[in-house]
């Protein structure tokens, strides 16, 4: 109970009044965003603050369930930041080196109990403006799950709002554009091919970036 009342607190206080109203978030197709998992909410990478942006899309009621799969060697590296991302931002801690039998076990497991996971699939954060390849650990989990709907979302503003180095967000609109859902296909190849191709075709819609000054 007290993981959830912090974790509903850090949403009411912090992340809608920041994405909400001091940035501004313009969402376009919201009504493509699942209700209730199981489901993979995907979007393109460019800043830490997509995490929050994707975050503050589902409502009081929903947080609970939703998780973003993060990496283990980052989120995990100290205490602070093992607790605060295990306990606050409700992550699923994924091991980037390898080593375990099943890194996705967790994930699984989530999506199994009707969770909303978000992902995000380029692995980590890569050029603002530009999407890098596609790793497969979504093939690897959408394969032993193939029922599971996979939700692409482009994300625009993110890495000028918060860009490497900077630690107060700049007031500059972000766009979020939700896609349609596709789901699992057995060619590892041309599942990565869909997914980028149906990102890529998300990004022309976002309108341009300006601050609330303009």
């Amino acid at each position: 109970m007290m993981k959830k009342f912090l974790r509903t607190l850090f949403s009411l206080c912090i992340v809608w009044p920041v994405i909400w109203l001091w940035l501004g978030l313009r969402v376009k197709h919201r009504e493509r965003l699942p209700q209730q998992g199981p489901a993979i909410v995907v979007a393109n990478h460019n800043s830490h603050m997509d995490v929050f942006v994707l975050l503050s899309l589902f409502s009081v009621g929903q947080q609970h369930m939703v998780h973003p799969v993060a990496a283990a060697d980052y989120f995990l590296r100290n205490k602070w930041m093992a607790w605060f991302s295990l306990n606050i931002l409700n992550i699923i801690p994924v091991a980037r080196q390898g080593g375990e039998a099943n890194p996705l076990a967790l994930c699984e497991q989530a999506l199994r109990d009707n969770k909303i996971l978000i992902l995000f699939p380029e692995g980590t954060r890569g050029e603002p403006g530009k999407l890098a390849p596609l790793k497969s650990g979504l093939w690897y989990l959408s394969q032993n799950l193939p029922e599971v709907p996979i939700i692409p979302v482009w994300l625009k503003g993110t890495e000028q709002v918060m860009a490497k180095g900077n630690r107060i967000p700049l007031p500059l609109f972000i766009d979020a554009n939700v896609g349609e859902a596709l789901y699992f296909h057995p060619d590892k190849n041309q599942f990565k091919d869909a997914l980028l191709q149906r990102l890529l075709e998300l990004r022309p819609e976002t309108k341009g970036n300006e601050s609330h000054g303009q």
